[in-house]
């Protein structure tokens, strides 16, 4: 039986190694949209100015980089619409006793999406929904005993069926 010299194996292995490495690229990119596409045909469809009119309430919790809960907080939203406007009062109690508030004036825009303002966040909020999910980002003015921080939020709020939302938000 003939042999292949070495360097022609080599040089034939690193090929199918290249072209593998193409394919694989190709399939990894060719089905990457907006991450909100992907939530496009979930039902049932999010409607956040329906959703959030009157009061609603919600728990959540903040944990630190290695996902260790750190706080726990309770918020009690009251909701108001008035045409292409929600208006969210926002009322937070932290596991530690402190209370915060923030008001959010949140606006439908002809293309679709949402742009809001509330008194800590820094320029406008920008919102998109698709299917059942809102995503929704912005920078946050976070005040500490010694400092000031600018985080960046990126909530995904996913509507579960017509009582219950999620709320995930990387910062």
């Amino acid at each position: 039986a003939a042999w292949a010299p070495e360097a022609q194996i080599h040089a034939t292995w690193r090929s199918i190694m290249l072209k593998a490495l193409l394919l694989t690229l190709c399939l990894l990119t060719a089905g990457c949209g907006s991450p909100l596409d992907n939530y496009q045909q979930a039902q049932p469809k999010i409607d956040i100015f329906n959703w959030f009119s009157g009061e609603s309430r919600a728990w959540g919790m903040v944990q630190d980089y290695s996902g260790k809960q750190v706080r726990r907080f309770n918020v009690t939203i009251h909701g108001q619409v008035a045409g292409d406007t929600l208006t969210l009062n926002e009322h937070f109690v932290y596991d530690d006793g402190e209370k915060q508030a923030r008001v959010w004036h949140i606006r439908r825009q002809p293309n679709g999406g949402y742009v809001g303002n509330a008194g800590d966040i820094i320029g406008s909020a920008q919102g998109n929904a698709s299917g059942n999910a809102f995503n929704w980002r912005y920078t946050m003015r976070v005040k500490t005993r010694d400092s000031e921080y600018k985080l960046n939020f990126d909530d995904w709020i996913y509507q579960q069926d017509a009582n219950h939302l999620m709320n995930l938000t990387s910062l």
